[in-house]
């Protein structure tokens, strides 16, 4: 079956986030929002089915993950990342920045610090110092238009008050797929150190050609056993307001205090409709997510040639995965705050800011292509004539 991702879908006033939000996120309506990372595709057609029987039957009570959904999970991760896990290593989360929060409550305490790689996805540092911790960073190096780890830097300065790191894997903002020789590293760095790893891979399924995820904790039974895995089908198939998600502890101490915390914070109970949709989704969507991912990969190509070739002074960033690209936006020469100001009042698109992902994102933005190749052009065209506009006013 063909799926058409070009055909526009009108958003607004459906309680959307990304779009009807505009005023209070940028302070105007009138921009192209390319910012918050969900697609404007519609889900796959089996997703909207298996939603439909269910909405059907008329009762929503309480409900429990089935054995089918749990064998469908598993089967994915077997098919897509050669993962093999065991039924009772997956719990279960209504979300993967939930499970974050859980995890560094259950398993840090207040004073602890928590390693992330800046620049990094921006909500890493809100659930970290709001359960107490202290922020440790480890910046990425931009070598030659490529984010890669200092893992010297890391092995060096890691401060023994650390006591857990957030991987971010595929990496949001930078589109990094990290190579098995950058975590094995890692998790040698950490296993030594007594660091545990947290690996948000909720973009793992977004892989453009020629990169390959691998899960953290598929490296070596070591690595599962220091480790905390969290899954969600929201990015794949743009299922986020269905808040579920999955939880990956090998080790069945840490899984058992995970499992404690959710129970304890009235929290495990699943969402009815997350887990028809999500079953739906990693049993049919396979086809729809391989086209997916090569329209999207089309819309990076665009943005790549067009900035080359109509606004050399932004440098996009070749993202390896998910559906955001990292624009290098320093020749401009315009203070954070001015950046925003350009591309959202005057070029009207309305991107994230780079500086809100750390301190290294400073002189960036982050533009989200996951929309019709017809928008992203617009958008494109919009930037070059306010750059147009800018320069002649100089």
């Amino acid at each position: 079956m063909d799926y058409n991702f070009d055909k526009p879908i009108n958003r607004r006033n459906s309680a959307c986030l990304k779009w009807d939000n505009l005023e209070s996120s940028h302070g105007t309506q009138d921009a192209i929002p390319m910012w918050v990372a969900d697609m404007d595709f519609a889900s796959p057609p089996a997703v909207t089915e298996a939603l439909k029987q269910r909405c059907e039957h008329g009762v929503y009570g309480y409900s429990v993950r089935m054995d089918t959904y749990v064998q469908a999970i598993m089967d994915w991760l077997e098919r897509r990342h050669q993962w093999t896990i065991k039924k009772e290593w997956l719990s279960h989360s209504s979300g993967v920045l939930p499970s974050l929060s859980l995890i560094i409550h259950a398993f840090t305490k207040p004073g602890d610090k928590v390693l992330v790689q800046s620049p990094v996805y921006h909500n890493f540092y809100r659930v970290i110092k709001a359960q107490g911790r202290e922020v440790a960073v480890n910046p990425l190096k931009l070598a030659n238009g490529r984010y890669v780890m200092d893992l010297d830097h890391l092995e060096e300065n890691l401060d023994p008050s650390v006591r857990m790191i957030i991987l971010c894997s595929p990496h949001n903002p930078v589109g990094r797929v990290w190579s098995r020789e950058e975590l094995t590293r890692l998790g040698e760095i950490c296993l030594k150190r007594g660091v545990m790893v947290v690996s948000d891979e909720i973009h793992s399924d977004l892989a453009h050609q020629g990169s390959k995820h691998i899960p953290f904790a598929s490296i070596s039974p070591e690595f599962a056993e220091h480790s905390i895995t969290c899954i969600a089908p929201s990015k794949t198939f743009n299922l986020m307001d269905q808040h579920t998600s999955s939880v990956i502890i090998s080790n069945p101490k840490w899984r058992n205090a995970y499992n404690q915390a959710m129970y304890d914070l009235s929290l495990a109970a699943p969402n009815t409709f997350g887990i028809i949709a999500t079953e739906a989704a990693y049993r049919h969507g396979e086809e729809w997510l391989t086209q997916m991912l090569q329209y999207v990969e089309g819309n990076v190509e665009l943005v790549m040639q067009f900035m080359k070739q109509r606004i050399p002074a932004i440098k996009p960033v070749q993202p390896e995965g998910t559906f955001l690209i990292w624009l290098d936006c320093r020749e401009l020469e315009l203070s954070d705050e001015d950046l925003e100001q350009f591309f959202t009042h005057e070029a009207k698109v309305a991107l994230s800011t780079g500086i809100q992902f750390g301190a290294e994102g400073s002189g960036f933005m982050r533009m989200n292509v996951a929309c019709s190749r017809s928008l992203l052009e617009q958008a494109l065209l919009q930037i070059e004539a306010a750059m147009r506009t800018r320069l002649g006013s100089e």
